[in-house]
């Protein structure tokens, strides 16, 4: 097999009439919860409403921010919102994949992600790459025999040059019991074709998070930005719509709207009316 004053105040305001507008778009988009991680401190309950308000159904997470999963679930239930992905950490699925495991079914999730590959400072390579190949075959293979996938979340450190390609590549291709979750921002920040990508593991790709860039922004190989570039989506510099309709066509489930910055309860009605335009 190969292949991220209380705004909450205006939520109200902001969400009033989208849910008839949106909710054609939830069996297509959902939303990665650490959009609100500024929020749920305030009310889970609250923020949990704001995104099924949003017309949203499904959503990425992992954190029950505070309360016991069975307080957790029934807030998710009573707003009819679906955990599809979880996000479990890089030294867990290393350590004890049979406990991350154990989360995932808690969760009752189809997917879990892991997003980021530890390494010092600015120095990932081969060596930390063929790790990451190792763990993530060995904890994906344990997953798909309970129905769980396990995908990667590149950050763009992964796209620096090995042989005739990418380090990136070379995940790609040694792949056999995991698969790719693509964050268009960073898979462009990293210096890569988000949309080539795309097409070179069309089979590779079985989530995405849509992020879009501001225009002006420079990548790097770092897999950091300043979280306030993040924009509206089909405002920036990266082909949201392109991206959109790629995923379409090779039958990808799940995009997941992720807005880091200060101004994600302003910005993802209007990321949602942009992605309801895309016929």
């Amino acid at each position: 097999m190969t292949f991220s004053c209380n705004p909450l105040k205006f939520i109200s305001f902001l969400t009033l009439g989208l849910l008839t507008q949106f909710s054609v778009l939830a069996q297509d988009i959902g939303i990665q919860l650490y959009s609100l991680r500024n929020y749920f401190p305030e009310g889970v309950e609250k923020t949990i409403k704001t995104i099924a308000d949003w017309g949203i159904t499904k959503v990425e997470g992992g954190d029950t921010y505070g309360k016991t999963y069975e307080a957790y679930k029934s807030i998710m239930d009573q707003h009819q919102m679906e955990t599809v992905s979880i996000g479990i950490s890089y030294e867990e699925l290393r350590d004890n994949p049979e406990k991350a495991l154990a989360k995932a079914q808690q969760f009752g999730v189809k997917y879990v992600m892991c997003s980021w590959i530890p390494h010092p400072g600015n120095t990932f390579d081969f060596e930390i790459t063929k790790a990451a190949v190792d763990v993530f075959n060995t904890a994906g293979k344990l997953f798909l025999e309970h129905g769980i996938s396990l995908a990667y979340h590149a950050h763009g450190y992964e796209f620096r040059p090995y042989k005739e390609g990418t380090l990136f590549d070379y995940m790609a291709e040694n792949a056999t019991h995991f698969f790719y979750e693509m964050d268009v921002f960073w898979a462009q920040h990293g210096g890569a074709d988000p949309l080539a990508l795309m097409k070179k593991y069309p089979d590779f790709v079985v989530m995405m998070h849509l992020k879009d860039m501001q225009k002006g922004v420079v990548g790097n190989n770092t897999g950091s930005e300043d979280v306030e570039t993040n924009v509206v989506l089909g405002q920036g510099q990266i082909d949201i719509e392109g991206l959109v309709r790629e995923a379409r066509k090779l039958g990808v489930k799940y995009m997941f709207i992720e807005d880091e910055s200060s101004r994600v309860i302003e910005q993802v009605p209007q990321s949602l009316a942009f992605l309801k335009s895309i016929q």
